[in-house]
């Protein structure tokens, strides 16, 4: 079966060999990215005519741009993401990390879920960096200082609202830690590594996005540093924790 899947954060790293894997596994792919001129280039380069170029930092852009997305997707892969910025408060006044990798997200998962059909997939890129969410400094607020806690907040929102969603939904909503350090632009810019084989992470979308291994596990969270379905920070497992990181992300989303 053919599917039509869009992946953001497409234009390097395992956002792009994902969607390179996915295109010669005949899939339809469109394929994310911020800056015009980049995106046609790897466009070009894997052979798909399916480009949307946004930039998830702005949430103002996100909710004009995602209505160009008028096609019906059976897959969403929440792949984009930010660590270190120059610039890590938003012309909307939030943390960068919360908006490009929480708010964003959530903003596009309800835009193609009302289309998807009800055995469509949400994949959202978690991360072994788990932190409690301050709801003051996801709602801008407050500025977090430092940004590996910035960024780890930002993982466990994102984890905390999949567990949420998926019990509301009947399509499939997991997140995904891809694995830890591996050969990406962010992980070069914020840790001054080289990394892992992406290979590592891209093969895990593709299996999330594709493979049965993943039917009945909804609401769950993939470590795939351990390779298996694994337990999420403690907090993921409070029901009510869950629902109010949700509210806060839905009520960002719904404002901007």
């Amino acid at each position: 079966m053919t599917l039509r899947v869009l992946i953001t954060g497409a234009t390097d790293g395992i956002g792009k060999v994902a969607a390179a894997e996915l295109i010669a596994a005949g899939h339809q792919v469109w394929i994310h990215g911020r800056d015009p001129d980049k995106l046609g280039a790897v466009a070009d380069e894997l052979g798909t005519p399916h480009a949307w170029c946004c930039d998830l930092s702005d949430l103002v852009e996100v909710k004009l741009a995602h209505g160009q997305l008028a096609q019906t997707f059976d897959v969403l892969v929440n792949n984009a993401g930010v660590f270190k910025t120059p610039q890590p408060r938003t012309d909307q006044g939030l943390d960068a990390r919360f908006a490009v990798n929480t708010i964003a997200p959530l903003m596009l998962a309800q835009a193609v879920i009302k289309g998807m059909p009800d055995n469509g997939r949400i994949v959202n890129l978690s991360s072994a960096a788990q932190a409690p969410v301050d709801l003051d400094a996801l709602a801008g607020r407050s500025q977090l200082a430092d940004d590996f806690q910035a960024y780890a907040q930002s993982k466990l929102a994102i984890t905390q609202w999949t567990a949420h969603l998926a019990i509301h939904v009947p399509q499939l909503c997991v997140a995904v830690n891809p694995g830890s350090l591996l050969a990406t632009k962010m992980v070069t810019e914020g840790f001054g590594v080289a990394g892992s084989d992406v290979r590592q992470g891209s093969d895990i979308i593709v299996r999330a996005a594709t493979g049965d291994e993943f039917l009945g596990h909804s609401g769950e969270y993939f470590d795939n540093d351990a390779g298996h379905f694994a337990p999420a920070h403690p907090n993921t497992a409070d029901v009510a924790s869950n629902a109010r990181v949700f509210a806060a992300c839905d009520a960002l989303a719904a404002v901007n």
